[in-house]
């Protein structure tokens, strides 16, 4: 029978090292057995799974929640096994969305695929004694025949059960239309998890709260085939302080590829997060000891953004390395202290686009600053934007080599906290 146990109505402690972490640095949304899962983390090494749908060519910061919980588990000696939806991306998670998605096709599926490939494998070790492993899960969705699949699965799954998860019931009570291809998303993900089980013995899941329908038919289909113990874990999905979905910018998402959002402007993103917001990231996104993320809190004023830094390094040496994060850090400090002729560029940019009549808002959008030419018009008329240090309110302004400076070199900046050297050549 599953439940959900939200961690503050916890009657007893956890006992493993694992859960205690996770509850204390705020991983823990839901979970279908709290109790058997703490007591199986004391056992030994867990095998568990989170999954991601391949809609993208990468990640983004909202994706980074479920993938940190996974990487403090492999650090305790579980074996975290990321599966890459090239078979579900054929269909794509109808969860809580109003519209149908539209449909990919294979070579966008294989191409998004290699994109998060190249992305997660930086986070976790994948060497066969640490047990790390990235499976697409196209090895056996697509090796089903359709009858085949009804036969063996469509048995196990009642549309009453379907109906009554709020994922399927918030389209169905908002009178919008939902196929029967989406429908059955969930049960294909039930099987990703029973296959799992079957194959690498993997034992519990983690996902995003939206997730919960979809995690509770994997683990009760498991029960139903042969009397299989899963698990499930549901991470919280994120805002921020003011109520913006966890890797939504007004310049778009927080890419977790840096040929998408550079390693400073992603730096940057986690440098101007909003106070109140401070000592759940630094739990969430880096790997401090709590008693420094616990210092660092207690920081006001102007010293707080010392702790800014130093969650932003941190997040950036996880997903880019610990030299793009020490070179973000240096363009930062450089930029914000008025010192620009000493920093490095985050932006390089072909001279000769110059020539090709440059506009301001285009050179808004390609440093991330905005996500349209119709997003960067707004910011220039609200009088955001300066360019070497005065500001610009003429959306019609023109970029020229008048405007570069020493090194051929501009800044430009979007509010107090987004800056940017741009050098061409």
């Amino acid at each position: 029978m599953t439940q959900h146990i939200p961690p503050s109505h916890l009657e007893v402690e956890p006992r493993s090292e694992a859960l205690q972490i996770l509850v204390e640095r705020g991983f823990v949304h839901q979970c279908t057995d709290m109790a058997g899962l703490d007591r199986r983390l004391g056992q030994g090494p867990v095998t568990l799974y989170a999954g991601f749908d391949a809609t993208a060519a990468s990640l983004h910061v909202g994706h980074l929640v479920p993938l940190m919980a996974m990487r403090w588990l492999q650090k305790l000696g579980h074996w975290p096994i990321i599966v890459l939806g090239g078979g579900t991306s054929l269909i794509g998670d109808p969860s809580f969305k109003s519209e149908g998605r539209p449909l990919l096709d294979q070579m966008q599926v294989d191409r998004n695929v290699a994109g998060i490939f190249r992305t997660v494998s930086r986070l976790f070790d994948l060497s066969p004694e640490a047990g790390g492993r990235i499976i697409n899960n196209a090895e056996w969705l697509t090796e089903f025949r359709f009858l085949e699949f009804l036969r063996q699965y469509g048995q196990h799954f009642t549309v009453n059960r379907m109906i009554s998860f709020d994922a399927v019931k918030s389209r169905l009570d908002a009178n919008a239309p939902m196929t029967v291809l989406e429908f059955c998303y969930m049960m294909l993900q039930a099987v990703d998890f029973l296959e799992l089980s079957k194959r690498s013995d993997c034992e519990l899941q983690i996902g995003g709260s939206d997730q919960w329908g979809n995690i509770v038919n994997g683990v009760e289909l498991g029960r139903k085939v042969d009397g299989r113990s899963l698990m499930g874990l549901t991470v919280p999905l994120l805002t921020t302080a003011s109520g913006q979905k966890m890797g939504k910018t007004a310049a778009g998402a927080v890419w977790l590829d840096p040929d998408r959002v550079s390693p400073f402007a992603f730096w940057q993103f986690w440098r101007n997060t909003a106070d109140v917001d401070v000592a759940r990231f630094l739990k969430l996104f880096t790997e401090l000891p709590m008693g420094e993320i616990a210092r660092l809190t207690e920081l006001e004023g102007a010293e707080l953004n010392e702790a800014k830094k130093i969650l932003a390094t941190h997040v950036t040496a996880i997903v880019h390395g610990p030299e793009e994060a020490r070179h973000a850090l240096e363009q930062g400090d450089a930029l914000f202290s008025g010192q620009a002729e000493t920093a490095e560029p985050t932006y390089i940019m072909p001279l000769d686009m110059l020539a090709e009549d440059l506009g301001l808002l285009e050179l808004l959008v390609a440093v991330d600053f905005a996500m349209s030419n119709g997003d960067a018009r707004r910011l220039v008329e609200a009088g955001g934007v300066r360019l070497n240090a005065r500001v610009v309110d003429d959306p019609r302004r023109r970029i020229s080599s008048g405007d570069l400076g020493a090194k051929d070199r501009l800044t430009l900046a979007a509010g107090k906290r987004r800056k940017a050297l741009v050098a061409f050549g």
